[in-house]
C-alpha cells in the first residue's frame, strides 16, 4: 500500500533549512518545478517567492511568519524526535526524484545526518545539489557519459563491493568501507559506469552535472530501483 503524502510523475524540489547558493533553487526547480519544504526551508522558499505544496517536520524551526502564510492543510506535522525534518519529507513523497537543495553547508551534524538519510531511504531517489557537488545515493547500476578527468569520488556508508568502467583506479575488487577503504578523489577515462551490490555507496560529482544525473536517476524503472530498507523505527504518521 502506498500511503505517501505528496504523489508526483515528475521529480520533486525538496528545500532544507541548511545553506542555499544563489542559484541553487532556479536550477532544482528547472528540473523539478513542485516544490516541498522541509521544516524552516518554507522560510527560504517563501522569500523566494516559491509556491510550496507541502511543508513536513516537526515545525520547530519554521518562522511563526512562514507558517501563517502556508495554508494549513499543506502543513505536515510529524512530532517524533528519532527521525530529521530530511527523512520526514523524503519518505512521504513518491515522485521518480527528488532534488535536495538546502540540506549541505552550515552545521555539519545536519550534512551528515542528511547523507545517511539517502542511505536510509534507498527506496527514494534523490540527489542533493551542494556548492560544489552533487551527491546522491549509487543505483545498482548506474552510466553517465563524463569527459576524461572528471572527479568521482565513492564514499561507503556500509559494508559494500562494486564495479567500474571508465575510473583511472577500478573499484573492482574493492571492499568499502567507512572504517577502511574509501574512493574519494577518483576521476574519469571516459565514459562512467557502476555496478553497486548494495544500496550503501554514496557518489559525489560535479555540481554542473545535476542535469544529466537527474534524468539518469528519474528514468529508473521501479522494478530496477534499491528496494525499501526495513525500518529500524516505526514511521509515525503526520497530523
Amino acid at each position: 500500500m502506498n500511503n505517501k503524502i505528496i504523489h508526483k510523475f515528475e521529480p520533486v524540489t525538496l528545500i532544507g533549512g541548511g545553506a542555499i547558493g544563489p542559484d541553487d533553487l532556479r536550477v532544482a526547480l528547472d528540473i523539478a518545478p513542485t516544490c516541498v519544504a522541509a521544516d524552516s526551508g518554507a522560510d527560504a522558499a517563501l522569500q523566494a517567492r516559491v509556491e510550496l505544496t507541502a511543508v513536513f517536520g516537526d515545525m520547530d524551526s519554521i518562522s511563526e511568519a512562514a507558517r501563517a502564510q502556508i495554508p494549513e492543510e499543506r502543513v505536515h506535522l510529524i512530532p517524533d524526535q528519532i527521525s530529521t525534518d530530511f527523512d520526514k519529507a523524503l519518505r512521504n513523497i513518491d515522485a521518480p526524484l527528488v532534488v535536495a537543495v538546502g540540506f549541505m553547508g552550515r552545521r555539519v551534524d545536519h550534512q551528515l545526518a542528511a547523507l545517511h538519510t539517502l542511505v536510509m531511504r534507498p527506496d527514494r531517489p534523490c540527489v542533493i545539489l551542494s556548492d560544489e557537488d552533487v551527491i546522491f545515493l549509487c543505483p545498482q547500476d548506474f552510466d553517465l557519459p563524463t569527459p576524461v578527468g572528471t572527479r568521482v569520488s565513492l564514499f561507503p556508508m556500509g559494508d559494500v563491493q562494486g564495479r567500474s568502467e571508465g575510473l583511472q583506479w577500478p573499484i573492482d575488487g574493492l571492499a568499502f568501507s567507512p572504517s577502511g577503504t574509501s574512493g574519494t578523489s577518483n576521476r574519469t577515462t571516459g565514459d562512467l559506469k557502476l555496478v553497486v551490490e548494495a544500496p550503501l555507496l554514496l557518489c559525489f560529482l560535479p555540481r554542473r552535472f545535476i542535469r544529466p544525473v537527474a534524468q539518469r536517476l528519474a528514468a529508473q524503472p521501479r522494478h530496477a530501483r534499491w528496494p525499501a530498507r526495513a525500518e529500524r523505527c516505526k514511521d509515525l504518521q503526520p497530523s
